[in-house]
């Protein structure tokens, strides 16, 4: 087997179903050894759409995605979707081409200094120097992407060592030639040292196991990345007992608690047999479903300011926390997080455990000390019950005033109505997608997908496609705002080859809604947040999709109705729905 086909065999072993891709010729050999193999080769239209489909596959089963990329602009195209992935804590393997060995640093096509410029955004970085490294590199990818605190691992797979070797002898040496001077025979001599370097691996049945040289470097650096630490259980039962003294906890749940799919459903029997009142975040919503007398949405920094007892499970005291001032200063804070730096990032717990937030919460559940406090809890939860419902009726109220075009808040509403159990949420945009994650509700677990803390536009079509693939029997629904459409509507063309029927909604007020919101009220000028209302819908028709234009309120749900027919045929589709201003969102600046 050649290079490519090695590290296609690895994939197949470690039951790797999709490969994103942009081709190119430095990568050929490896998507070849995939599609031979029953591997799916899922081709995009720029490399970070690539990534980003690869992040939606890691968050949504536990498997680092795979991506894999051509050398230079290839591998730099993927930048800010692999910063994405590490500050989102996703799990992805991103195999990048290079050039050939011989000629590294010598000034090929496309032959950049990579490993200097992705170090700093993944948790580990090898560069494969001989074919005895492809084997090694990769188990350890897979390993490191997933322990610990997920994140993105790069390996890059210079030219030279994924094609046969007898065809690289050929690339390097014309054996039809007779050296003719001593330079050509020391030339030669060179040359042919060098690829018996780089081939030392002979046979499948080497023992050498691959060398590392100075990558060592970076595996005394990132050692602590691929261990996971256990739990203390006296810390667990500090946790009960400071439970069972609250009169007014509040449990707070991000991306981490879903980290292990398989845990999930442990998870939420735990949650259940607690009876904290919680709040979800990031990949935790929907983690209850729809409705849950546990679960509540709105007013939660109110709740933060008043309660005794905050439970942090994976959520970092970041921008979205106030940088922790939005939590009660006299509250008892218990912080459990995969990563250590973020357990006392701004505050200091009163305790702070370094581990897995949902094997906490199902230690938590099972102890035997933990009591049954829900009458204690009554008047808490009464109150977090009535501020929910009063926010309800006031977002009610507001979606029936007028407005230019369609009421937002209507739209996301009767939005909501036509999304089905199957449903899954992809959110990619700013003011229309921050006003629609007040009233759509996922319907349950792993049926949320955002950017995270990086606040990345252009995640859209990438989580899209990475969660149609994975969840082919369910509907996609990914929500634009028209100035993030643009950065992935050319993907399209991806879905329809692919047979990915996503359904796009773009709530298209012909702006940047949210930088505008601030900067007129404050700087007195548009400038650069403008934008047309454009026929968004007619993208997909060029590529073999269908496209649909709202303009009045009671086109929603007829349109809506028929998006959803033709997704359950396997058509993408595109809604361009034309919204109007409202003041819902008014300050809502975050630094």
């Amino acid at each position: 087997m050649n290079g490519g086909e090695r590290i296609a065999e690895i994939l197949l072993k470690k039951r790797v179903k999709f490969v994103f891709t942009l081709c190119g010729g430095h990568i050929s050999p490896i998507l070849v050894g995939c599609k031979n193999r029953g591997i799916r080769v899922i081709d995009v239209r720029q490399e970070e759409t690539a990534v980003f489909a690869a992040d939606a596959v890691g968050r949504l089963t536990g498997t680092p995605g795979i991506a894999a990329v051509t050398a230079g602009p290839g591998v730099t195209n993927t930048i800010t979707a692999i910063k994405n992935a590490q500050m989102a804590q996703s799990p992805i393997i991103v195999l990048g081409g290079a050039v050939p060995t011989i000629l590294k640093g010598r000034g090929a096509l496309q032959d950049i200094d990579q490993m200097s410029i992705i170090r700093p955004i993944v948790k580990w970085a090898a560069r494969i120097k001989q074919n005895c490294d492809i084997e090694p590199f990769l188990e350890k990818a897979f390993n490191v992407a997933v322990s610990g605190v997920p994140g993105p691992v790069f390996i890059e797979c210079p030219i030279d060592l994924l094609y046969d070797e007898a065809l690289v002898r050929e690339w390097y040496i014309q054996q039809s030639t007779q050296p003719r001077s001593v330079k050509d025979r020391i030339l030669n001599w060179y040359l042919n040292h060098h690829l018996d370097y780089i081939y030392a691996c002979h046979s499948e049945g080497s023992d050498n196991k691959g060398r590392y040289d100075d990558e060592k470097v970076d595996e005394e650096r990132h050692h602590l990345a691929v261990e996971s630490p256990s739990l203390d259980s006296s810390a667990i039962s500090g946790a009960v007992k400071m439970i069972n003294q609250s009169c007014r906890p509040v449990l707070l749940l991000g991306s981490q608690t879903t980290a292990d799919p398989s845990e999930i459903p442990s998870l939420i029997r735990a949650i259940e047999s607690t009876k904290i009142p919680l709040f979800l975040s990031g990949m935790s919503r929907g983690l209850l479903g729809a409705t849950h007398e546990l679960q509540y949405r709105h007013h939660r920094t109110a709740a933060l300011k008043e309660a005794d007892l905050v439970l942090l499970a994976g959520v970092p005291m970041d921008f979205r926390l106030n940088y922790g001032l939005n939590i009660n200063p006299k509250a008892r804070l218990i912080s459990i997080n995969r990563a250590l730096k973020d357990i006392r990032k701004n505050r200091w717990p009163k305790l702070g455990l370094h581990g897995d937030p949902a094997t906490f919460l199902i230690s938590v559940a099972s102890s035997p000390e933990l009591k049954d406090n829900r009458e204690k809890w009554a008047s808490w939860t009464k109150t977090l019950s009535e501020r929910e419902l009063s926010r309800e009726k006031e977002i009610r109220e507001m979606s029936e005033a007028p407005t230019d075009f369609l009421n937002p808040l209507h739209f996301c509403g009767a939005l909501d109505r036509a999304i089905e159990e199957d449903g899954v949420l992809v959110a990619d945009g700013g003011d229309f997608v921050a006003t629609a994650s007040y009233i759509l509700r996922p319907r349950g677990p792993l049926t949320w997908l955002d950017p995270g803390a990086f606040g990345t536009l252009g995640v859209g079509a990438g989580f899209a496609l990475g969660a149609g693939l994975v969840n082919p029997e369910k509907t996609i629904w990914l929500l634009y705002g028209d100035g993030a459409a643009g950065y992935s509507l050319i993907e399209f063309d991806t879905f329809v080859r692919h047979q990915v029927p996503v359904i796009a909604v773009i709530g298209n007020d012909g702006g940047w809604a949210q930088i505008a919101r601030d900067q007129v009220a404050i700087l007195k000028d548009d400038v650069a947040t403008v934008l047309s209302r454009s026929d968004y819908h007619t993208i997909p028709q060029a590529f073999g999709g269908k496209g649909y234009k709202i303009e009045k309120t009671e086109e929603i749900s007829t349109v809506l109705a028929q998006a959803t027919a033709d997704a359950k045929n396997g058509m993408p589709v595109v809604v361009n729905a034309m919204i109007g201003a409202t003041d819902f969102r008014k300050g809502s600046i975050s630094m």
